[in-house]
């Protein structure tokens, strides 16, 4: 028997849209790869160097980023090189003072020396401008002391220094 047209057509329309609803997972496949590669090539230009609340840094308005190297993190009674305590105030004294630097600065120099018996090789950057090593150091610790350690650095063959701040926000705010 025939049906009529307008039955064909509702039986078409049935037959069309009655299935349930597919996915295509194509264009969300291709909207992930995407992100990820964006969110990997994006990663490295976040740098961030430890937050020790200990710390207060000194504000400056420098914009180099920091990059990724050995780390003295300095506080007013123990000096840590890469989260490792290399000296001590034993003292009952006010904490970090230029009578006390001598030992703070054999210390530094027996562990940058063994820092640098790791990782004997050097690139051709560090040939030219030494090893790098970035400074943590409270804004309170005197720059007389910090003079001594940098000294120590550069003795040891890291003269590639930069001291750890805190940016001041284009406005006049503090950033962190």
């Amino acid at each position: 028997m025939r049906q009529s047209k307008r039955a064909q057509r509702l039986a078409k329309h049935h037959k069309r849209y009655g299935s349930a609803g597919k996915l295509n997972l194509v264009s969300l496949m291709d909207i992930f790869t995407i992100l990820v590669f964006f969110l990997i090539v994006n990663q490295s230009e976040v740098r961030v160097l430890q937050n020790v609340k200990e710390i207060n840094l000194p504000v400056s308005v420098a914009e180099e980023l920091p990059k990724e190297n050995l780390l003295i993190s300095v506080f007013n009674d123990v000096v840590l090189v890469q989260d490792r305590s290399i000296w001590q105030n034993t003292s009952n004294g006010e904490g970090l003072t230029e009578e006390n630097t001598g030992q703070l600065v054999a210390a530094l120099k027996q562990e940058l020396a063994y820092q640098t018996q790791r990782r004997p090789e050097l690139t051709d950057s560090e040939k030219q401008k030494g090893r790098a090593v970035t400074i943590i150091g409270d804004s309170s610790i005197p720059y007389e002391i910090l003079k001594q350690i940098m000294a120590a650095c550069a003795e040891a063959d890291y003269r590639d220094m930069s001291l750890a701040v805190e940016q001041l926000a284009k406005n006049g705010q503090e950033a962190s």
